[in-house]
């Protein structure tokens, strides 16, 4: 099956609002609507209102931190929305990264690799119901059982950008969560990443034919995201080493201006999908003809209205 996501809730609009769009999609051709989780919305409430206006769309947490609740309200949380959409629900879990962790939830960002893998062993046990007293490698359980385990239980993808969170994704997990790549980066990732396990992709949109206005919020974007240790790490083993070594000295010097001044229109619009709709589409084809199995849309922000955006990006 061909899917075709949309990230929700819209930036700037008022999480009921999203009703009657939600319940267009499907005719739409969108088969996925997937969440996301930093300080804005929780990953599952999104969800959970998806879930009753258009029950045929298929869920996605992209991601639920495994940091910020505790194993069983993870579990819960999942259970939940996999009770709501039976079927019909992925749960995506990543470690995300310190500034959400540390800086905004009080929580020690330790041992990322063996924490995300020590979650998904636990969820799997959880999700289908057993009791578990164990002791992970940097946490402990006792006695915690589900109440309510889904049927089916949910399958679990892993948010993973380099060689090692890419195969622990495939050893452990039922696929793997990625952004912030181009299309010719897909076969890299696929080739740490195996061809069997789902990849998902969030892809980043922006509808207009305003190529300062499109780049110029692409740089701001990379230069916040391209700067934090993991995706920079990405960006090297992708081979953009060399395209961003400016723009990583301008931000370590403390100069935003410059950091985004540094980055090269190839790399915007490598990473930033922009330009009439038509050609929005094609490109998020793209990924799929390069071997993504779901891109996720992020509509960015152009000053149209974001529902309409949604509408005209359906696939064709």
């Amino acid at each position: 099956m061909n899917r075709w996501g949309i990230t929700l809730p819209l930036t700037g609009v008022p999480l009921a609002a999203h009703r009657d769009l939600v319940r267009e999609l499907p005719d739409l051709g969108y088969t996925d609507v997937w969440s996301a989780e930093t300080a804005g919305t929780d990953a599952f409430t999104p969800l959970a209102l998806t879930a009753e206006w258009a029950p045929g769309l298929r869920l996605g947490t992209a991601i639920a931190p495994v940091y910020t609740r505790g194993p069983g309200l993870l579990a819960m949380q999942a259970a939940t929305i996999a009770e709501l959409a039976p079927g019909k629900f992925v749960l995506g879990v990543g470690t995300s990264t310190p500034t959400i962790v540390t800086g905004w939830n009080a929580v020690p960002f330790t041992d990322p690799y063996a924490r995300a893998r020590d979650t998904v062993r636990f969820l799997r046990a959880a999700l289908v119901g057993d009791k578990i007293s164990s002791e992970y490698e940097t946490f402990a359980v006792a006695k915690f059982r589900l109440e309510r385990p889904p049927i089916p239980p949910p399958p679990i993808v892993l948010a993973a950008l380099r060689p090692g969170m890419l195969r622990l994704a495939a050893r452990e997990a039922d696929g793997a969560i990625t952004n912030w790549l181009a299309p010719a980066d897909v076969p890299t990732v696929r080739s740490a990443l195996g061809t069997e396990p789902e990849l998902v992709a969030r892809i980043f949109v922006c509808p207009t034919d305003d190529a300062d206005a499109a780049r110029g919020l692409g740089r701001m974007l990379i230069s916040s995201y391209l700067t934090v240790p993991v995706y920079a790490a990405f960006h090297e083993w992708l081979g953009r080493g060399d395209a961003l070594a400016r723009m990583h000295e301008a931000w370590a010097a403390g100069d935003r201006a410059a950091a985004n001044a540094a980055i090269p229109d190839e790399v915007v619009d490598d990473l930033v999908v922009w330009g009439p709709v038509e050609k929005c589409r094609e490109r998020v084809a793209a990924y799929v003809e390069s071997g993504l199995d779901t891109p996720v849309i992020s509509v960015l922000p152009t000053g149209a209205d974001p529902a309409s955006l949604v509408r005209s990006l359906a696939p064709v």
